[in-house]
């Protein structure tokens, strides 16, 4: 692999830091203060651990801007856990190889394919598709007739994408995700047996979002289920059909949301997070991990446990918990010393 080089002097442009000592260093990656050695750069989150310093072998750090000075050159930023993310991409960054149609890959009829595209073997690509520039499909890929799918979209190995979806530019897929399975809808008859309701709305992704591995987006009823610009998705996350899922929110491992519910902005779900259906967060809503909401949170209400009440609430309900047992005796030596000065036997 080709490795890219890098001035610290660019670095610091990029980033929007104050250089501090040499800046035509030259860094071709980033890694950690630990393991960081020449030619490498790494970072500092706080600078309570400004000591840490002394022992790395990095030929640059990011600091906070608190630290003013080091052994070697700094960059100072106010956020250095931003301008790693950004500087690590920045190295990582390769120019789009359009490789073009490999002959084992299908490609069904009156699908639209630009100039600069990218197609592995065994992706298999349905009719009537259309793909923007410098899109990458990797094996094993299965894309339904009737999709669009925009510019700079990496759909990696094993992604299914069934039909009419809608994937916006800069989407990233992992591998294993299903988008546009049939959501989970059924009607029960008065012998209970269960009769499917047809599914027959789409899913739409728009710009900037990325989905984890063996995710499941499922379809709309009617109309479509809607994860909207720079929302991020881990991996084994479950949304049902017809949910919206508002701008930059992160739902994290196993997350769960119910059919129709929606959220704003913003909002955070911790890992194991469940929603029932037909309920709204509003923008800024913070779910804790496990936490199970049932209802409609207002904006910036950051909640926990099951059912979900208010963290600071949960916080001394937690701490009730662990003190339970004591309660339990002193309750219990209570009622004997009332039963004893009533002159009753307690049974």
């Amino acid at each position: 692999m080709r490795v890219k080089s890098v001035s610290l002097r660019q670095l610091a442009e990029l980033v929007q830091g104050k250089l501090v000592g040499n800046g035509e260093v030259q860094i071709h990656e980033l890694n950690a203060l630990e393991t960081a050695g020449p030619g490498a750069i790494s970072f500092l989150a706080q600078a309570k651990n400004e000591a840490s310093l002394a022992t790395t072998a990095a030929s640059a750090v990011i600091v906070p801007m608190a630290i003013e000075a080091a052994a070697m050159p700094i960059i100072r930023v106010r956020d250095p856990y931003m301008a790693a993310a950004l500087v690590h991409t920045h190295l990582l960054a390769t120019p789009f190889l359009a490789t073009g149609v490999h002959p084992k890959a299908h490609v069904g009829d009156q699908t639209v394919l630009p100039d600069q595209i990218s197609i592995a073997p065994l992706a298999v690509i349905g009719q009537r598709v259309r793909l923007g520039q410098r899109v990458t499909i990797e094996s094993g890929v299965v894309i339904g007739d009737d999709v669009q799918i925009g510019d700079d979209t990496t759909i990696l190995a094993n992604v299914t994408v069934r039909h009419d979806c809608r994937i916006g530019c800069r989407v990233t897929l992992h591998p294993g995700t299903v988008i546009g399975s049939d959501g989970y809808g059924y009607a029960t008859d008065n012998r209970g047996c269960h009769v499917k309701r047809p599914q027959v709305g789409i899913v739409q992704i728009d710009d900037d979002v990325e989905i984890g591995a063996n995710a499941c987006i499922d379809r709309a009823t009617f109309g479509k289920t809607w994860i909207k610009a720079g929302t991020k998705i881990d991996n084994l996350v479950q949304v049902a059909h017809n949910v919206v899922v508002g701008e930059n929110c992160l739902l994290v491992s196993q997350v769960g949301i119910a059919g129709s519910t929606s959220l704003g902005r913003n909002v955070v779900l911790g890992g194991q997070a469940g929603l029932a259906g037909h309920i709204h967060l509003e923008d800024g809503v913070m779910v804790a991990a496990q936490g199970g909401v049932h209802n409609n949170q207002p904006r910036g209400a950051v909640v926990a446990g099951t059912p979900a009440i208010p963290m600071k609430k949960f916080a001394r309900v937690v701490a009730a918990m662990g003190k339970l047992p004591e309660i339990v005796s002193e309750l219990r030596r209570m009622r004997k010393e009332i039963a004893a000065l009533q002159g009753v036997r307690e049974e």
